[in-house]
């Protein structure tokens, strides 16, 4: 079974700190629920894990994943992921994400990604694996947010002054 995600997501944070996080790739996993970089295996190569509960059915897949582009001057990465669980599914992505700066020192995080099921997930549908990639897709970019914010420089609030008067003796 093949399922086509295509998001936007808002992120508060200055595009800087969204590329930051975005062009690398141990990071970015952290954004993902369940989701853990086990080894880096080369410059493009890395194993993982993620954790993946659709309906009554929970899988711990193994995996790879490489690194297929990686383009700064157009703040667009490309991944493909594969990995397998115990119980005989297997999954693949190929996931295209690209920022944009926004508004008000805000940035837009686009993804694509195509995904392939098979085995025990696949028997689930497109409609149920599209909603729980939805919401899994949600937390992401909802900790992705979170990583950028803190690493976003922080403006002083309109008003204040950066002066520190002192008493005299």
């Amino acid at each position: 079974m093949q399922v086509t995600l295509d998001k936007n997501y808002p992120i508060k944070a200055p595009l800087a700190a969204c590329w930051s996080i975005l062009s690398d790739v141990t990071d970015l996993a952290t954004c993902m629920p369940g989701a853990a970089i086990t080894e880096k295996t080369d410059e493009t190569h890395y194993k993982g894990s993620v954790k993946v509960k659709v309906g009554p059915a929970t899988a711990a897949f193994a995996g790879e994943i490489e690194l297929l582009a990686i383009d700064a001057n157009a703040f667009t990465i490309k991944l493909m992921g594969k990995g397998s669980d115990k119980g005989g599914s297997s999954a693949s992505m190929e996931l295209t994400a690209t920022l944009q700066a926004g508004p008000d020192g805000t940035t837009s995080l686009l993804g694509k990604a195509d995904v392939i099921v098979n085995g025990k997930f696949a028997q689930f549908g497109g409609r149920m694996m599209t909603s729980v990639s939805d919401m899994i897709l949600a937390q992401f970019a909802g900790n992705f947010e979170i990583k950028a914010m803190a690493l976003a420089p922080v403006a002083p609030a309109v008003g204040t002054s950066a002066s520190v008067e002192t008493a005299a003796p």
